[in-house]
């Protein structure tokens, strides 16, 4: 187990196992469902060795590793004991309660994301091809390019398929159902009665909507689309497909359900496809290139600086998913989009930026994040870059958005466009050769001066405006037994707000014993906090002051208590009691709840905690003891009463 003792860094760094609800990893970090995000310790995580950084976003706790991530992910499931929840895309992210925005952001990263792999790679395959026609090294009437096109194109061609299986998964279809919706907009009959010179009669003549009829379906006009390579038209056709799909699943007998199902979707979904939904998507997806090309063409210049300065925002975000459908909407209506690739330069910029400061540092660790970072990011790949480096020290990462917004007008003004969806970074060179024409034209040579630009000007700026910001590492969360508050301030010249004096009671009847006592390394340590043990002679555990419940395991195992002089407390009864799954405690106060002192929490029962084989040794922990000078036990007994005098935090 390689990382063992790093998977065993991040358990407790996350609040330990009891504190985690589920796990996975996508391709560079760990993403937890925590129960209470404010027991983890999220600055001493932040400077752990083999971590990046860690970012709480939409209801996880998600703890940047790397490209080693998958083994990292597979270590920890051993160490924790965690249910595997495997690998998730990138975007991934809590479906629950989501904006309209934010389910549109997750429906089109969920469509795309799983092909996104072979998409770049058949991109590249399509570029490369076009690229050795250009230079003259195989013509395009040769077996060679015929095979490598074929490759390349195939995938475009028969991208409805392709979309009608991952939109199937999306929208809770049947995957094969989908993929022969995709199938029937790709038939080679349906893709020839588009071309056809027998027209019968020309619908909505005269406006933008006008279209020659070439065939009917039981005499209703038939606007034919061409559906190769399209985007739109398939999805809408799968989302009304789901619906056709649940009320047969309804309707249907469960006896032919196997068969009757599919046929009723088939049946009904694809005339439908045909007569309405395809031609609208159609439109409207037209609309949309018509839009976004109409706003690039007012300043192409201008559009590239705004896209090149925010698309790292974008992207950290997950806002670039709207920016890759309209992309993927132009490729499919205009063969061309201008519009996604002003942010080409960005990765560069980036690289840049990275490098100077890999330079610039004499700490081995940023050292050892930097060179990496700067591989991957020439090959497209930032996270480790951004998360790692750039953004946490803030000047940096502004410095490299400068620097691909200059590249992102240089963009503009050659006029670059991308012609496939390829590679990324200098793999998607070859996507900016027109495929039809096979010229290397000035728009081409642009891509790569704005390229050679974003990573000149992103490590000047970094040399002459950033190498003070290079070694300003997160503060580490320091516990009080590592080193005196006051001390911790002078070196990380950072100030601390601490709280006035108060006095706690004891939360419990029984045994004192220091913590450093207690069989349990994190609590022994005092990385929890400041506090006292109690090994307890009666099974309720008491408010020791007035304040808030902030904390209230359904477990009954642990409960948490903000006082009204801010002191946050947790009480932990026993050691690793969350085994036992609630039996023999009750809660008896939840979440939110207002509490006086001498107020009963929990209740338990000692002896069968006892008999179960667990500890029953109750740590009472200041976890925010750096808002205190001093936390001091008071009494002076071996045994303490409940409510009794205890803890003085000063």
């Amino acid at each position: 187990m390689k990382y063992e003792d790093l998977s065993k860094k991040i358990i407790d760094g996350v609040g330990g196992k009891e504190n985690v609800k589920s796990v996975v990893h996508c391709t560079t970090r760990l993403r937890f469902k925590l129960k209470d995000e404010g027991s983890a310790k999220t600055e001493q995580l932040k400077t752990t060795d083999g971590v990046i950084t860690v970012v709480q976003s939409g209801g996880q706790y998600q703890v940047v590793i790397g490209n080693h991530v998958a083994d990292v992910y597979d270590d920890l499931i051993k160490v924790g004991g965690f249910q595997d929840g495997g690998s998730v895309p990138d975007d991934y992210g809590e479906r629950s309660d989501m904006n309209l925005l934010d389910r549109f952001i997750d429906l089109v990263s969920g469509i795309f994301t799983p092909i996104l792999g072979p998409l770049c790679a058949a991109g590249m395959i399509k570029g490369f091809t076009a690229m050795f026609v250009a230079f003259g090294w195989i013509t395009s009437t040769s077996g060679s390019y015929l095979i490598l096109h074929a490759i390349g194109d195939a995938f475009f061609y028969f991208f409805p398929v392709l979309l009608g299986y991952t939109s199937a998964n999306k929208f809770k279809v049947d995957k094969f159902v989908g993929m022969a919706i995709g199938a029937v907009l790709c038939y080679p009959d349906i893709v020839a009665i588009n071309s056809s010179k027998t027209v019968l009669y020309t619908l909505f003549k005269g406006t933008f909507f006008a279209s020659d009829i070439h065939t009917t379906f039981f005499g209703i006009p038939v606007i034919m689309m061409n559906y190769t390579s399209s985007v739109i038209p398939i999805i809408l056709a799968i989302w009304f497909a789901s619906h056709i799909e649940k009320w047969a699943k309804k309707v249907i007998p469960d006896v032919v359900k196997t068969f009757l199902v599919p046929f009723v979707t088939l049946i009904i979904t694809l005339p439908v496809t045909f007569i309405v939904i395809g031609p609208v998507a159609t439109w409207l997806s037209t609309a949309v290139s018509d839009v976004t090309v109409a706003i690039y063409n007012f300043s192409p210049i201008f559009a590239g600086i705004l896209m090149g300065a925010l698309w790292q925002v974008f992207v950290m975000f997950g806002l670039h998913w709207g920016f890759v459908a309209v992309m993927l909407t132009n490729l499919a209506s205009k063969g061309y989009d201008p519009i996604v690739i002003l942010s080409f330069a960005a990765s560069f910029a980036q690289t840049g930026v990275v490098l100077a400061m890999t330079l610039q540092t004499k700490n081995e660790k940023t050292r050892s994040i930097g060179i990496p970072a700067v591989i991957s990011g020439i090959f497209g790949v930032t996270e480790p870059a951004i998360y790692g480096l750039s953004l946490p020290r803030k000047r940096p990462f502004i410095l490299s958005c400068i620097a691909a917004s200059v590249g992102g007008g240089l963009l503009g003004f050659f006029g670059t466009k991308t012609y496939i969806y390829g590679g990324l970074g200098i793999f998607a060179f070859p996507s900016y050769i027109n495929t039809k024409t096979g010229v290397i034209d000035m728009a081409f040579y642009g891509s790569i001066i704005a390229a050679v630009v974003a990573i000149i000007l992103g490590f000047i700026l970094q040399i002459f405006f950033g190498k003070n910001y290079v070694d300003i590492e997160p503060v580490a969360a320091q516990t009080v037994a590592d080193a005196p508050v006051e001390s911790a301030n002078v070196e990380n010249n950072t100030e601390v707000i601490f709280n006035k004096e108060t006095t706690l009671a004891s939360p419990l009847t029984g045994k004192l014993l220091q913590l450093s006592e207690i069989d349990d390394k994190v609590f022994a340590s005092g990385a929890m906090g400041k506090g006292i043990a109690i090994e307890p002679t009666e099974g309720v555990v008491y408010a020791p002051a007035d304040g808030e419940i902030i904390l209230a395991f359904p477990t009954g195992h642990a409960v948490g208590l903000k006082t009204t002089d801010g002191a946050e407390l947790l009480m932990h009864i026993g050691m690793d009691t969350v085994n036992l799954e609630g039996k023999g405690f009750e809660m008896l106060v939840k979440q939110g709840d207002q509490v006086k002192l001498g107020t009963p929490l929990v209740r338990f029962d000692i002896e069968a905690i006892k008999a179960a084989g667990y500890s029953i040794v109750t740590p009472l922990v200041v976890t925010n003891s750096k808002n205190y000078h001093e936390v001091k036990v008071i009494s002076n007994k071996s045994e303490v009463n409940k409510n009794e005098s205890l803890l003085e935090l000063s």
